[in-house]
Protein backbone atom coordinates (compact mmCIF):
# COMPACT_ATOMS: atom_id res chain seq x y z
CA UNK A 1 0.00 0.00 0.00
CA UNK A 2 2.86 2.40 0.80
CA UNK A 3 4.30 1.95 -2.71
CA UNK A 4 0.92 2.78 -4.18
CA UNK A 5 0.26 5.88 -2.08
CA UNK A 6 3.74 7.27 -2.74
CA UNK A 7 2.91 7.39 -6.44
CA UNK A 8 -0.28 9.40 -5.84
CA UNK A 9 -0.49 13.19 -5.97
CA UNK A 10 0.07 14.07 -2.27
CA UNK A 11 -1.72 17.43 -2.36
CA UNK A 12 -4.78 16.05 -4.15
CA UNK A 13 -4.83 13.04 -1.84
CA UNK A 14 -4.57 15.24 1.26
CA UNK A 15 -7.42 17.53 0.15
CA UNK A 16 -9.71 14.59 -0.66
CA UNK A 17 -8.79 12.86 2.62
CA UNK A 18 -9.46 15.96 4.74
CA UNK A 19 -12.83 16.52 3.07
CA UNK A 20 -13.79 12.87 3.54
CA UNK A 21 -12.70 12.70 7.18
CA UNK A 22 -14.40 16.01 7.90
CA UNK A 23 -17.50 14.65 6.18
CA UNK A 24 -17.64 11.60 8.46
CA UNK A 25 -17.35 13.83 11.53
CA UNK A 26 -20.06 16.21 10.33
CA UNK A 27 -22.36 13.37 9.26
CA UNK A 28 -22.22 12.04 12.81
CA UNK A 29 -22.69 15.49 14.35
CA UNK A 30 -25.66 16.32 12.12
CA UNK A 31 -27.40 12.92 12.18
CA UNK A 32 -26.85 11.36 15.63
CA UNK A 33 -30.19 12.45 17.08
CA UNK A 34 -32.09 11.49 13.93
CA UNK A 35 -30.37 8.10 13.86
CA UNK A 36 -31.16 7.55 17.56
CA UNK A 37 -34.83 8.35 17.05
CA UNK A 38 -35.24 6.40 13.82
CA UNK A 39 -32.96 3.39 14.35
CA UNK A 40 -32.09 3.39 18.05
CA UNK A 41 -28.41 3.82 17.21
CA UNK A 42 -26.81 7.31 17.12
CA UNK A 43 -23.90 5.91 15.08
CA UNK A 44 -26.12 4.39 12.37
CA UNK A 45 -25.46 6.94 9.62
CA UNK A 46 -21.82 7.41 10.57
CA UNK A 47 -21.19 3.66 10.29
CA UNK A 48 -22.78 3.62 6.86
CA UNK A 49 -20.62 6.53 5.80
CA UNK A 50 -17.49 4.79 7.10
CA UNK A 51 -18.38 1.68 5.08
CA UNK A 52 -18.70 3.74 1.91
CA UNK A 53 -15.47 5.56 2.72
CA UNK A 54 -13.69 2.21 2.85
CA UNK A 55 -15.35 1.07 -0.38
CA UNK A 56 -14.56 4.38 -2.07
CA UNK A 57 -10.93 4.35 -0.99
CA UNK A 58 -10.49 0.87 -2.47
CA UNK A 59 -12.13 2.09 -5.68
CA UNK A 60 -9.93 5.18 -5.71
CA UNK A 61 -6.71 3.17 -5.36
CA UNK A 62 -7.79 0.66 -8.03
CA UNK A 63 -8.76 3.38 -10.50
CA UNK A 64 -5.55 5.29 -9.84
CA UNK A 65 -3.71 2.29 -11.30
CA UNK A 66 -5.94 2.01 -14.37
CA UNK A 67 -4.18 2.71 -17.64
CA UNK A 68 -5.77 5.68 -19.41
CA UNK A 69 -5.59 3.94 -22.80
CA UNK A 70 -7.66 1.07 -21.42
CA UNK A 71 -10.10 3.55 -19.90
CA UNK A 72 -10.43 5.25 -23.28
CA UNK A 73 -11.41 1.95 -24.88
CA UNK A 74 -14.01 1.44 -22.14
CA UNK A 75 -15.63 4.86 -22.67
CA UNK A 76 -18.43 3.71 -24.98
CA UNK A 77 -19.30 0.52 -23.02
CA UNK A 78 -19.43 2.54 -19.80
CA UNK A 79 -21.77 5.05 -21.43
CA UNK A 80 -24.08 2.30 -22.71
CA UNK A 81 -24.19 0.60 -19.30
CA UNK A 82 -24.94 3.89 -17.55
CA UNK A 83 -27.80 4.67 -19.96
CA UNK A 84 -29.25 1.18 -19.51
CA UNK A 85 -29.14 1.58 -15.74
CA UNK A 86 -30.83 4.99 -16.05
CA UNK A 87 -33.61 3.25 -17.99
CA UNK A 88 -33.85 0.43 -15.43
CA UNK A 89 -34.37 2.83 -12.55
CA UNK A 90 -37.48 4.21 -14.27
CA UNK A 91 -39.17 0.79 -14.39
CA UNK A 92 -41.69 0.25 -11.56
CA UNK A 93 -40.64 -2.63 -9.35
CA UNK A 94 -36.96 -2.15 -10.20
CA UNK A 95 -36.34 1.51 -9.41
CA UNK A 96 -36.71 2.41 -5.74
CA UNK A 97 -39.10 5.29 -5.12
CA UNK A 98 -38.55 7.75 -2.26
CA UNK A 99 -40.59 10.90 -1.82
CA UNK A 100 -42.17 10.68 -5.27
CA UNK A 101 -38.86 10.26 -7.11
CA UNK A 102 -37.52 7.01 -8.56
CA UNK A 103 -33.76 7.65 -8.47
CA UNK A 104 -32.30 4.55 -6.85
CA UNK A 105 -31.69 0.88 -7.46
CA UNK A 106 -31.95 -1.17 -4.29
CA UNK A 107 -29.06 -3.58 -3.69
CA UNK A 108 -29.97 -4.94 -0.28
CA UNK A 109 -29.35 -2.17 2.24
CA UNK A 110 -27.44 -0.03 -0.28
CA UNK A 111 -29.49 2.13 -2.63
CA UNK A 112 -27.39 3.00 -5.68
CA UNK A 113 -28.09 6.25 -7.50
CA UNK A 114 -27.45 5.64 -11.24
CA UNK A 115 -27.14 9.37 -11.99
CA UNK A 116 -23.80 9.37 -10.16
CA UNK A 117 -22.50 6.58 -12.42
CA UNK A 118 -23.83 8.44 -15.44
CA UNK A 119 -21.93 11.62 -14.57
CA UNK A 120 -18.62 9.76 -14.49
CA UNK A 121 -19.44 7.80 -17.64
CA UNK A 122 -20.36 10.99 -19.51
CA UNK A 123 -17.09 12.69 -18.54
CA UNK A 124 -15.10 9.69 -19.79
CA UNK A 125 -17.14 9.42 -23.00
CA UNK A 126 -16.97 13.12 -23.87
CA UNK A 127 -13.24 13.19 -23.10
CA UNK A 128 -12.77 10.36 -25.62
CA UNK A 129 -15.12 11.74 -28.24
CA UNK A 130 -14.03 15.36 -28.09
CA UNK A 131 -10.33 14.61 -28.37
CA UNK A 132 -10.81 12.06 -31.18
CA UNK A 133 -12.93 14.31 -33.39
CA UNK A 134 -11.57 17.78 -32.73
CA UNK A 135 -11.45 18.58 -36.44
CA UNK A 136 -15.25 18.03 -36.67
CA UNK A 137 -16.36 19.84 -33.50
CA UNK A 138 -17.20 23.12 -35.24
CA UNK A 139 -19.38 21.30 -37.75
CA UNK A 140 -23.03 21.30 -36.69
CA UNK A 141 -24.09 17.95 -38.20
CA UNK A 142 -20.96 15.85 -37.76
CA UNK A 143 -19.52 17.43 -34.64
CA UNK A 144 -22.01 19.18 -32.39
CA UNK A 145 -25.23 17.19 -32.91
CA UNK A 146 -23.89 13.68 -32.13
CA UNK A 147 -22.54 14.89 -28.78
CA UNK A 148 -25.64 16.97 -28.08
CA UNK A 149 -27.90 13.96 -28.72
CA UNK A 150 -25.96 11.82 -26.22
CA UNK A 151 -26.26 14.63 -23.69
CA UNK A 152 -29.99 15.03 -24.37
CA UNK A 153 -30.59 11.30 -23.90
CA UNK A 154 -28.66 11.11 -20.61
CA UNK A 155 -30.02 14.32 -19.11
CA UNK A 156 -33.54 13.46 -20.28
CA UNK A 157 -33.45 10.08 -18.53
CA UNK A 158 -32.20 11.73 -15.35
CA UNK A 159 -34.91 14.41 -15.54
CA UNK A 160 -37.58 11.70 -15.85
CA UNK A 161 -36.72 10.25 -12.43
CA UNK A 162 -37.37 13.19 -11.71
CA UNK A 163 -33.98 14.68 -10.81
CA UNK A 164 -33.85 18.07 -12.49
CA UNK A 165 -30.89 19.18 -10.37
CA UNK A 166 -28.58 16.46 -11.63
CA UNK A 167 -29.95 16.83 -15.17
CA UNK A 168 -29.05 20.53 -15.18
CA UNK A 169 -25.65 19.77 -13.65
CA UNK A 170 -24.92 17.28 -16.43
CA UNK A 171 -25.91 19.85 -19.07
CA UNK A 172 -23.71 22.52 -17.49
CA UNK A 173 -20.82 20.09 -17.22
CA UNK A 174 -21.13 19.13 -20.89
CA UNK A 175 -21.38 22.80 -21.93
CA UNK A 176 -18.09 23.57 -20.18
CA UNK A 177 -16.44 20.58 -21.88
CA UNK A 178 -17.85 21.58 -25.28
CA UNK A 179 -16.55 25.13 -24.96
CA UNK A 180 -13.13 23.90 -23.82
CA UNK A 181 -12.98 21.53 -26.79
CA UNK A 182 -13.63 24.37 -29.24
CA UNK A 183 -17.26 23.95 -30.29
CA UNK A 184 -18.95 26.99 -31.78
CA UNK A 185 -20.62 29.20 -29.21
CA UNK A 186 -23.53 29.89 -31.53
CA UNK A 187 -24.39 26.19 -31.59
CA UNK A 188 -24.37 26.11 -27.78
CA UNK A 189 -26.34 29.34 -27.62
CA UNK A 190 -29.01 28.06 -30.00
CA UNK A 191 -29.31 24.89 -27.95
CA UNK A 192 -29.72 26.93 -24.78
CA UNK A 193 -32.50 28.99 -26.36
CA UNK A 194 -34.27 25.80 -27.44
CA UNK A 195 -33.86 24.30 -23.99
CA UNK A 196 -35.24 27.24 -22.00
CA UNK A 197 -38.92 26.58 -22.95
CA UNK A 198 -38.44 22.92 -22.00
CA UNK A 199 -37.01 23.96 -18.64
CA UNK A 200 -39.95 26.29 -18.10
CA UNK A 201 -42.36 23.43 -18.82
CA UNK A 202 -40.48 21.18 -16.36
CA UNK A 203 -40.75 23.81 -13.63
CA UNK A 204 -44.42 24.56 -14.31
CA UNK A 205 -45.39 20.88 -14.57
CA UNK A 206 -44.71 20.18 -10.88
CA UNK A 207 -46.06 22.33 -8.07
CA UNK A 208 -43.10 21.62 -5.79
CA UNK A 209 -40.64 22.92 -8.42
CA UNK A 210 -42.63 26.12 -8.82
CA UNK A 211 -42.76 26.53 -5.04
CA UNK A 212 -38.99 26.04 -4.83
CA UNK A 213 -38.45 28.72 -7.47
CA UNK A 214 -40.74 31.16 -5.66
CA UNK A 215 -39.03 30.33 -2.36
CA UNK A 216 -35.68 31.07 -3.96
CA UNK A 217 -36.90 34.48 -5.13
CA UNK A 218 -38.39 35.35 -1.72
CA UNK A 219 -38.07 32.68 1.01
CA UNK A 220 -39.48 35.04 3.65
CA UNK A 221 -42.80 35.21 1.81
CA UNK A 222 -43.60 31.74 3.18
CA UNK A 223 -41.02 31.02 5.94
CA UNK A 224 -43.00 28.12 7.42
CA UNK A 225 -43.90 26.55 4.06
CA UNK A 226 -41.99 26.58 0.79
CA UNK A 227 -39.27 28.83 2.19
CA UNK A 228 -38.77 26.84 5.40
CA UNK A 229 -35.66 24.92 4.39
CA UNK A 230 -33.67 27.85 3.05
CA UNK A 231 -34.74 30.07 5.98
CA UNK A 232 -33.49 27.43 8.42
CA UNK A 233 -30.27 27.26 6.42
CA UNK A 234 -29.87 31.03 6.80
CA UNK A 235 -30.45 30.73 10.54
CA UNK A 236 -27.81 28.01 10.80
CA UNK A 237 -25.21 29.99 8.86
CA UNK A 238 -26.01 33.26 10.62
CA UNK A 239 -25.90 31.83 14.14
CA UNK A 240 -22.47 30.31 13.53
CA UNK A 241 -20.67 33.62 13.38
CA UNK A 242 -16.92 33.53 12.85
CA UNK A 243 -15.94 30.50 14.91
CA UNK A 244 -19.24 28.65 15.27
CA UNK A 245 -21.17 27.34 18.25
CA UNK A 246 -18.88 24.36 18.64
CA UNK A 247 -18.82 20.87 17.14
CA UNK A 248 -22.03 19.09 18.11
CA UNK A 249 -23.61 22.23 19.60
CA UNK A 250 -25.71 23.23 16.60
CA UNK A 251 -29.47 23.60 17.00
CA UNK A 252 -30.77 23.43 13.43
CA UNK A 253 -30.06 19.70 13.20
CA UNK A 254 -32.60 19.19 16.01
CA UNK A 255 -35.30 18.48 13.40
CA UNK A 256 -35.46 22.11 12.20
CA UNK A 257 -33.34 21.97 9.04
CA UNK A 258 -34.47 19.19 6.65
CA UNK A 259 -31.67 17.11 5.06
CA UNK A 260 -29.16 18.43 7.58
CA UNK A 261 -26.84 15.44 7.07
CA UNK A 262 -27.17 15.28 3.27
CA UNK A 263 -27.88 18.22 0.96
CA UNK A 264 -27.63 20.92 3.68
CA UNK A 265 -24.66 19.67 5.67
CA UNK A 266 -22.73 22.80 4.64
CA UNK A 267 -25.19 24.86 6.71
CA UNK A 268 -24.48 22.70 9.78
CA UNK A 269 -20.74 23.20 9.20
CA UNK A 270 -21.39 26.95 9.19
CA UNK A 271 -23.44 26.76 12.37
CA UNK A 272 -21.04 24.58 14.36
CA UNK A 273 -17.67 25.64 12.92
CA UNK A 274 -18.56 29.12 11.76
CA UNK A 275 -17.16 31.10 8.88
CA UNK A 276 -13.76 29.55 9.56
CA UNK A 277 -15.14 26.03 9.04
CA UNK A 278 -16.93 26.88 5.82
CA UNK A 279 -13.84 28.73 4.56
CA UNK A 280 -11.73 25.63 5.15
CA UNK A 281 -14.18 23.55 3.09
CA UNK A 282 -14.12 26.10 0.27
CA UNK A 283 -10.33 26.20 0.45
CA UNK A 284 -10.05 22.41 0.19
CA UNK A 285 -12.28 22.38 -2.89
CA UNK A 286 -10.13 25.19 -4.26
CA UNK A 287 -7.08 22.97 -3.78
CA UNK A 288 -8.85 20.16 -5.67
CA UNK A 289 -9.65 22.57 -8.49
CA UNK A 290 -6.05 23.83 -8.61
CA UNK A 291 -4.50 20.36 -8.58
CA UNK A 292 -6.94 19.07 -11.18
CA UNK A 293 -6.16 22.02 -13.44
CA UNK A 294 -2.41 21.46 -13.02
CA UNK A 295 -2.79 17.76 -13.83
CA UNK A 296 -4.74 18.60 -16.99
CA UNK A 297 -2.25 21.23 -18.13
CA UNK A 298 0.70 18.88 -17.71
CA UNK A 299 -0.83 16.12 -19.85
CA UNK A 300 0.75 15.68 -23.26
CA UNK A 301 -1.95 13.36 -24.65
CA UNK A 302 -5.41 14.74 -25.46
CA UNK A 303 -7.60 12.08 -23.80
CA UNK A 304 -6.00 12.27 -20.32
CA UNK A 305 -6.02 16.07 -20.59
CA UNK A 306 -9.74 16.20 -21.38
CA UNK A 307 -10.44 13.54 -18.75
CA UNK A 308 -8.62 15.44 -16.01
CA UNK A 309 -10.37 18.66 -17.01
CA UNK A 310 -13.78 16.96 -17.04
CA UNK A 311 -13.34 15.24 -13.66
CA UNK A 312 -12.13 18.46 -12.06
CA UNK A 313 -15.06 20.35 -13.55
CA UNK A 314 -17.53 17.72 -12.31
CA UNK A 315 -16.31 17.86 -8.69
CA UNK A 316 -16.04 21.67 -8.72
CA UNK A 317 -19.45 22.30 -10.27
CA UNK A 318 -21.24 19.94 -7.89
CA UNK A 319 -19.52 21.45 -4.84
CA UNK A 320 -20.24 24.98 -6.05
CA UNK A 321 -23.88 24.13 -6.80
CA UNK A 322 -24.45 22.60 -3.36
CA UNK A 323 -22.90 25.54 -1.51
CA UNK A 324 -24.76 28.03 -3.70
CA UNK A 325 -28.07 26.37 -2.79
CA UNK A 326 -27.25 26.42 0.93
CA UNK A 327 -26.47 30.15 0.92
CA UNK A 328 -29.49 30.94 -1.26
CA UNK A 329 -27.79 31.76 -4.57
CA UNK A 330 -29.58 28.92 -6.40
CA UNK A 331 -33.00 27.28 -5.99
CA UNK A 332 -33.08 24.19 -3.78
CA UNK A 333 -31.96 21.04 -5.63
CA UNK A 334 -31.07 17.55 -4.42
CA UNK A 335 -27.31 17.78 -4.95
CA UNK A 336 -25.03 16.52 -2.15
CA UNK A 337 -21.71 18.11 -1.25
CA UNK A 338 -18.99 15.81 -2.71
CA UNK A 339 -16.93 13.88 -0.11
CA UNK A 340 -18.89 15.47 2.77
CA UNK A 341 -22.63 14.73 2.54
CA UNK A 342 -24.09 11.38 3.58
CA UNK A 343 -24.61 9.17 0.53
CA UNK A 344 -22.82 6.10 -0.74
CA UNK A 345 -23.21 6.77 -4.46
CA UNK A 346 -22.11 10.40 -4.23
CA UNK A 347 -19.13 9.58 -2.00
CA UNK A 348 -18.03 6.70 -4.22
CA UNK A 349 -18.32 8.94 -7.32
CA UNK A 350 -16.17 11.64 -5.72
CA UNK A 351 -13.47 9.21 -4.59
CA UNK A 352 -13.56 7.38 -7.95
CA UNK A 353 -13.12 10.69 -9.78
CA UNK A 354 -10.20 11.50 -7.48
CA UNK A 355 -8.65 8.11 -8.22
CA UNK A 356 -8.92 8.68 -11.96
CA UNK A 357 -7.35 12.12 -11.55
CA UNK A 358 -4.49 10.58 -9.61
CA UNK A 359 -4.07 7.97 -12.32
CA UNK A 360 -3.74 10.70 -14.94
CA UNK A 361 -1.22 12.54 -12.75
CA UNK A 362 0.82 9.35 -12.18
CA UNK A 363 0.93 8.58 -15.87
CA UNK A 364 1.84 12.18 -16.65
CA UNK A 365 4.75 12.01 -14.22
Amino acid sequence: MNQVTRQLDPVLLAAAALLTIGGVIMVFSSSALLAERRFGDPYFFMKRQLFFVALGVVGMLVLSRLDTHRLERLALPLLVVSLLVLILVLIPGIGHRVGGARRWLSLGWWRVQPAELAKLALVIYFARNLCRHQEKLQDLVNGFLPNALVLALASGLIALQPDVGNALLVCLLAAVLFVAAGMRLRHLGATLLLGLPLLAVLVASADYRLRRLLAFLDPWADPTGSGFQIVQSYLALGSGGVFGQGLGAGQQKLFFLPEAHTDFIFAIIGEELGFVGTAVIVLLFGVLLWRGAMIALRCQEPFPRFLAFGLTTLLSLQALSNMAVVVGLLPTKGLPLPFVSLGGSSLFMALAATGLLMGVARRGQ
